[in-house]
């Protein structure tokens, strides 16, 4: 083999691995991202706990809304069943959503979740929510989903959250990968 054949033979090698790499990586990007925003509460993302025993409750309300959405190949109908509660920082509230399966066989849906404004994602903590795991609605079966939440008192010491008085808490449904 010609020395040029052999450098050619490692470019090409190289080249692959490269579009190897680059590939694995593009599929280990979005669980990745997920992590990231779940630990940060980058892009809006909530944070989870155990309870809010401990948490003192403040004066200072914030109206939260509440929206929903299912992606076009799920034949669902998704919704919140109170489309917005006021509750005071460090208060526990629990809401409800309502999701239909007008499909004729049994349809498991994974939901994902985000805040707005995005800069109170870290301060809005879910304890109990649909969407921490998949949910299997049979034909025709409707179900009401709990979501119990509070706001973090912290975010009244945030000088760039003194103007939220509004969060809005988004959910979209998505067929669950088989």
């Amino acid at each position: 083999m010609s020395d040029t054949s052999a450098k050619n033979t490692r470019v090409l090698v190289m080249l692959c691995a490269l579009v190897a790499g680059m590939v694995g990586l593009s599929f280990a990007a979005v669980p990745l991202y997920r992590i990231f925003c779940q630990v940060t509460g980058y892009g809006g993302t909530t944070q989870t706990v155990v309870n809010s025993y401990d948490i003192p409750i403040l004066a200072r309300e914030v109206k939260v809304s509440f929206n929903a959405d299912h992606a076009p190949d799920l034949p669902w109908s998704f919704e919140p069943v109170q489309r917005r509660v006021t509750v005071k920082l460090g208060e526990e509230a629990l809401v409800y959503f309502r999701a239909r399966n007008f499909g004729d066989q049994p349809i498991t849906g994974t939901a994902v979740f985000n805040v707005t404004p995005f800069k109170a994602g870290p301060f809005f903590s879910k304890i109990e929510c649909f969407c921490f795991t998949e949910q299997t609605l049979a034909p025709g079966e409707e179900v009401e989903m709990p979501v119990t939440f509070f706001v973090d008192p912290a975010m009244d010491e945030d000088k760039t959250l003194k103007d939220v008085r509004e969060i809005t808490l988004s959910y979209t449904f998505f067929r669950a990968k088989e």
